[in-house]
């Protein structure tokens, strides 16, 4: 099967930018079904400009999409300009389903097409500063027929626009794929533990009061070591809390910010709810153990293909990645690129990843799909 027709264009209004696109894409193959519209934060509030050229070059494409604080396509990264990156498949529209929820509960038509399903990937956009937005996600992950659900939030200065046939604010939005749609994921997490695993002896809300029956402050400065715990101020931008994944045997944790820390009561404050969470670990953003982590990523992803070249990928990556972590040279998608050769990838740095049906940080994930 050919690769999914994909391109990119920057600098220019969103318009403009539609057009050129669509110059570089046409002709689209026959059975052009399915659109997916990524754009830098930078369009924003002007995404349905760009939406409107494509949609009305090709009515019966179906698009979904959002924005991201930067573009990912293949071996280059865009930042601080205003950018598109488009790519259509040629799914059989039986394959896919549309999702745009109004509110916090899957639609009817939704249900309708899940119902005898099972095993169905979801590819998910969320605004992140939408409460609805993770009580959708747990709706949607946790649906029966649902095995898997990939994505990521919008990163935006301006507006947090999604697309889902239309541009659309606030809440969660994406497509569904049956499980005739050849799809292969995984993601790589850029940072490392520091220490063991402790139990979480006691917690207020997001607040660690007790790990291992210690002091949470006294766990945390004998994990990060002398030098740092005699600067607490260090940590800030370096140290991380991390939630291990219950019942996995790959070692697979969430990250989250810590958010305070009080050294009179010896409690540690973490960016998420602690209640019902059992255990917490404790971690550091490393720039080496986060390229070799990529590398693994691309060795387990190699051999799962087997030989194939994917017809087309999506990749979600946090916005403190990228530039930030592995170089200004766009070396993070140089390396999936070497990696994975020459293959149609567009995707966009989150505010957040979505692996699994849970929200990560730190992360990038990577979907590809294939024959």
């Amino acid at each position: 099967m050919p690769p999914f027709p994909f391109t990119w264009a920057e600098g220019d209004a969103p318009a403009t930018l539609a057009m050129r696109c669509l110059e570089q894409l046409e002709p689209l193959p026959d059975g052009a079904s399915l659109g997916l519209l990524y754009a830098t934060g930078a369009i924003g509030g002007r995404l349905g400009e760009a939406l409107e050229v494509l949609r009305a070059a090709h009515p019966g494409v179906t698009w979904i999409g959002t924005v991201g604080d930067g573009l990912a396509v293949t071996g280059r990264e865009i930042y601080d300009t205003p950018a598109l990156a488009v790519m259509v498949g040629d799914l059989p529209r039986g394959q896919f389903q549309l999702v745009a929820p109004d509110g916090d509960l899957v639609p009817p038509e939704v249900e309708a097409w899940l119902a005898g399903r099972e095993g169905v990937f979801a590819l998910l956009h969320g605004d992140p500063t939408d409460a609805a937005t993770p009580l959708l996600l747990a709706q949607l992950a946790n649906h029966a027929a649902i095995g898997f659900a990939n994505g990521g939030l919008s990163a935006s200065e301006t507006v947090h626009a999604q697309v889902a046939g239309e541009v659309r604010r606030g809440g969660l939005s994406g497509v569904l794929f049956d499980n005739a749609v050849g799809v292969l994921t995984d993601h790589t997490q850029g940072c490392s533990p520091l220490g063991p695993v402790h139990a979480l002896s006691e917690t207020h809300r997001n607040i660690a009061v007790r790990l291992d029956g210690r002091p949470a402050l006294e766990v945390l400065r004998e994990d990060v070591g002398e030098v740092i715990a005699r600067d607490l101020q260090r940590m800030g931008g370096y140290i991380f809390a991390a939630l291990p994944v219950p019942h996995t045997d790959t070692g697979d944790y969430l990250v989250r910010n810590l958010v305070g820390l009080d050294p009179k009561q010896g409690l540690v404050a973490v960016g998420d709810d602690l209640e019902g969470q059992e255990q917490l670990m404790f971690c550091r953003r490393d720039g080496n153990t986060a390229r070799a982590d990529l590398e693994r990523m691309l060795q387990r992803l190699t051999a799962r293909l087997d030989g194939r070249t994917p017809r087309g990928g999506v990749y979600v990556s946090c916005v403190g990645r990228g530039r930030h972590q592995f170089g200004d040279q766009s070396e993070e998608l140089r390396a999936i690129q070497e990696g994975l050769g020459d293959f149609p990838l567009v995707g966009f740095f989150a505010n957040g990843e979505i692996y699994n049906g849970r929200l990560y940080g730190y992360t990038g994930v990577l979907t590809l799909f294939v024959e």
